[in-house]
């Protein structure tokens, strides 16, 4: 049996898989590394509920990165039933505005459950120029910057920002929020995906990550257990130099 690496509470396993047997085969495998695990949009559209369950029953904590963004109540409303089914993480839009994240924060505490709020600022898939297509002037940076700030006042503990960020909403922020980091890729990757905004383990932890997300480069490695590790001791080595 394999011992927990050191650094799994640093890591969250993206379940970005068609299926709920094919998500369970991934937690079952990689378990060592993550102890979050990631249900987004693609797996809680073909298992629901059921897959919340299903990561909990297998012992890791429930990141739900759902993005809400919807008016008040609503959103309020699925604050709670995240609650529920025992969700650790649940993501929402910053961009949602400030009735909304007041909502949502103020609801998470009634619940009382141990849920922490995330809000998304700026997608790691987007760049200066997708920001400019849809109204917004600003860099990348300096909106999630922006966004993060809002957030933060409404009562969000946490925020979702690229590795480019961290710094800055670390130094806004300060230490007791927790910062989310996608879109990481390992020194060994060659791609980027579809991620603009990415950054290395080592790179995202000394800036003051909290967490970071890994998706595609566990998932469409030839050999998962051995990039899980690789990652785990990059993560571990980046601790030791913070």
């Amino acid at each position: 049996m394999i011992e927990p690496h050191p650094a799994r509470d640093h890591l969250v396993l993206a379940l970005d898989v068609d299926s709920l047997d094919d998500a369970l085969a991934l937690v079952r495998r990689l378990r060592p590394w993550f102890g979050v695990a990631k249900v987004g949009l693609q797996l809680f559209s073909a298992a629901g509920p059921d897959a919340i369950a299903a990561v909990r029953g297998e012992g890791l904590d429930v990141f739900a990165d759902l993005k809400l963004h919807d008016i008040p109540e609503t959103v309020e409303r699925a604050v709670a039933a995240a609650a529920a089914h025992g969700v650790r993480y649940l993501t929402l839009h910053a961009a949602g505005g400030p009735k909304m994240l007041s909502a949502a924060a103020r609801r998470a505490e009634r619940e009382n459950s141990g849920l922490v709020l995330l809000a998304i600022t700026v997608l790691t898939s987007l760049d200066a120029a997708d920001l400019t297509a849809v109204g917004v002037s600003a860099e990348p940076g300096a909106h999630a910057l922006r966004l993060a700030k809002l957030a933060h006042e409404q009562g969000i503990p946490g925020m979702v920002c690229s590795a480019a960020e961290v710094s800055a909403l670390r130094a806004a922020l300060g230490p007791a929020a927790v910062l989310v980091t996608p879109g990481i890729r390992p020194a060994s990757s060659a791609s980027s995906d579809d991620q603009k905004r990415t950054g290395s383990p080592e790179g995202a932890i000394r800036a003051g990550a909290s967490l970071l997300v890994v998706g595609r480069p566990i998932r469409d490695a030839a050999d998962p257990a051995a990039t899980a590790s690789a990652i785990g001791d990059e993560i571990q080595r980046a601790s030791a130099l913070a």
